[in-house]
């Protein structure tokens, strides 16, 4: 059964992509859909064994590498961890395929999007089975190759061929950093096996090595460069210039690489590795600052983006950014508790604007919408229960989760603890204020666009809707329901067992009532505030924006981090690129190579055309000459 869960994906897409032409559109759509869909439900049936009946087991499938201490199996790890990451990944992915059916209606490669989308599901389910580093690898750099064939799935547009390319590039940084981890880490223990290497790390606590020339703890290195590779792939700041882009694929693409697989990666990794980062507080300390300012940073830029999905993957940016510093502060089971109920509402914001998006023919700046909420009843009403879901409304799951983190944070009682929940609760308002303007700007005050008539906006069909309402149930439910199984103390010890280590205890205590009410009375009153700036009175967000001109081209600009890179790193590059193969290349290897060499049989060849003159007495001359050499030559030799 566990095999079948990774198989099946893999078997879906090959039917869809190497013979979709042959079974047509129609039987490709239910054929990947319907096998994703039974790899959800197996899913749940593994888990709910895990829970109930304490069920754990690694699958060896076949044996890959074998050579000296290096010893690799292609195998399944079953344990909590995995458990909860295979009901996310598959039960998301198989409402996106289903999703897909009538969104992707009108293309005409729908066998070819069905087969990435299988693909990328079956390279997850790898990555988050694997019981070694390589397979994890394996996984890893799947997603990554899968979501440049998704990003870049309508490939005659530029736009969405440069954003494809920018994925792929940026995450190539942090996998070498990730690589070089992974190398340490079989450089220091012979092995890559989790639980070899987890069961060694004591070992090597007081050790230090020297890298790049410097003395640095050994423990300190691996988990830093592992981060590097998570920052990457979770696309945290810095290495997070990839993920806006990544909203030129299909909406399905985008909500199956913003919700539960690509970017949840990396905080899988942290989560899995809790045994080796419970060693570093330097790394913990930094996973917490790169969170927190993750978390602020994307929040800041969401609040005056006006492309819909963008302000969806800048709020996804900022979520992760909460999960990473709850890994920081050593509240693991908190993070993927957020990852867990993140994943349903934000795949049912995502689809539910793709649903917006079919409704205005491809429009996708909320300034060209408004006024259609009576118009889009269902897609209106679903998309609210998103938006109270990630903005942290009393009772739904985002409420459960994040302010988890935040309490986490303040219970951590060291100052980056401190930090992270202050800029946790402003991110919290700062989320809820640009989640209602989405809302408000989208669904009401006047109908703003000039190209279509609010009479041709219409509802999306069922086979859009329906994952949508699952994904709501999810949404509304899955914090409330699964809390104390994530984070309540008995569900630590009986639930996690040895998916997750915890060096030090988390605390018992609670915080003061003060700051448990805290952050839920922002997230109601940023309700009226939000409704006041983009209903009542539209001209003040501008007056406040023409007033602070310099701040607000600032965040339009994502904090020019784009233009950053491209003055320090891309323009560079691209002179020094130019200048290596204008001179080296062109003037020396060429020069002095294969075309200097034709050059120089060129001259000599019309230097020697110069004797077919015709004339006989020229032609014995030059023989008689040549007979003399002849002569000349042997007799001297």
């Amino acid at each position: 059964m566990e095999i079948s869960i990774i198989a099946l994906p893999l078997i879906a897409s090959i039917i869809s992509g190497c013979f979709g032409k042959l079974i047509g559109d129609r039987s490709s759509e239910i054929v990947t859909s319907l096998l994703v869909t039974i790899a959800a439900i197996l899913s749940a049936f593994v888990l709910y064994e895990v829970i109930f009946n304490d069920y754990q087991d690694n699958i060896v499938i076949a044996t890959w590498i074998n050579s000296g201490t290096l010893d690799v199996n292609w195998s399944m790890k079953i344990d909590s961890l995995s458990a909860i990451m295979l009901v996310v990944v598959t039960s998301v992915s198989s409402l996106v395929h289903i999703y897909s059916i009538g969104y992707m209606s009108h293309d005409p490669h729908k066998p070819r999007f069905m087969a990435y989308l299988s693909l990328f599901t079956f390279a997850m389910l790898m990555l988050v089975t694997s019981d070694n580093f390589i397979q994890l690898f394996f996984g890893w750099e799947g997603v990554g190759l899968c979501s440049y064939f998704l990003i870049g799935f309508w490939f005659k547009k530029e736009t969405a061929n440069a954003a494809a390319i920018k994925a792929f590039v940026v995450n190539r940084v942090g996998d070498f950093g990730f690589a070089l981890g992974i190398f340490l880490i079989f450089y220091l223990f012979g092995t890559v096996n989790y639980s070899e290497v987890f069961e060694l790390i004591p070992t090597v606590v007081d050790k230090n090595i020297v890298f790049l020339g410097i003395e640095v703890n050994a423990v300190d290195l691996i988990c830093l460069l592992l981060f590097v590779g998570a920052m990457g792939k979770s696309a945290q700041i810095l290495l997070h210039t990839w993920l806006p882009d990544a909203m030129e694929g299909p909406t399905p693409v985008s909500a199956l690489i913003h919700a539960a697989t690509m970017v949840t990666a990396g905080v899988f990794l942290v989560v899995r590795c809790s045994p080796i980062y419970e060693y570093s507080e330097l790394a913990l300390n930094i996973i917490t600052i790169v969170g927190m300012s993750t978390a602020f940073f994307a929040a800041t830029v969401a609040l005056v983006q006006t492309d819909i999905k963008k302000i969806i993957a800048y709020s996804t940016c900022s979520q992760l950014g909460y999960m990473f510093f709850a890994t920081g502060v050593g509240a693991y089971n908190v993070a993927m508790f957020h990852l867990f109920t993140h994943a349903f509402f934000k795949a049912l914001l995502f689809l539910g604007s793709g649903s917006v998006i079919h409704a205005f023919k491809d429009e996708q700046n909320i300034n060209n919408m408004g006024g259609v909420w009576k118009k889009l009843p269902y897609t209106y009403s679903l998309m609210i229960i998103g938006t109270l879901a990630l903005t942290g409304f009393p009772f739904l799951s985002g409420f459960y989760s994040k302010d988890a983190i935040i309490e986490f944070a303040y219970l951590r009682g060291n100052t980056t603890g401190y930090y992270a929940a202050g800029i946790g609760i402003i991110t919290a308002f700062l989320t809820s204020i640009y989640s209602w303007r989405l809302i408000f700007k989208t669904f009401h005050g006047e109908y703003n666009n000039k190209d279509i008539k609010i009479e041709e906006t219409h509802e999306s069909p069922l086979v859009m809707l329906i994952p949508l309402v699952l994904l709501s149930i999810g949404a509304i439910f899955a914090g409330y329901i699964f809390k104390e199984l994530f984070v309540g103390y008995g569900g630590v010890n009986n639930f996690w067992k040895d998916s997750i280590f915890f060096l030090k205890p988390l605390s018992t205590e609670h915080p003061p009532i003060w700051f448990l009410v805290l952050t839920p009375i922002l997230v109601i009153l940023s309700i009226p505030i939000a409704y006041y700036l983009f209903v009542k009175n539209k001209n003040l967000p501008h007056q406040i924006a023409n007033v602070n001109k310099p701040l607000y081209n600032f965040l339009l600009n994502k904090w020019y981090f784009d233009e950053l890179y491209d003055l320090l790193i891309v323009n560079p590059s691209k002179k020094f690129g130019l200048f290596l193969w204008k001179f080296f290349d062109v003037k020396l290897i060429d020069g002095f190579g294969p075309d200097g060499i034709s050059t120089l049989i060129k001259k000599f060849s019309l230097k020697a055309n110069k004797f077919q003159s015709g004339y006989i007495y020229q032609y014995a001359f030059v023989m008689l000459i040549g007979f003399s050499a002849l002569l000349t030559f042997l007799m001297i030799k």
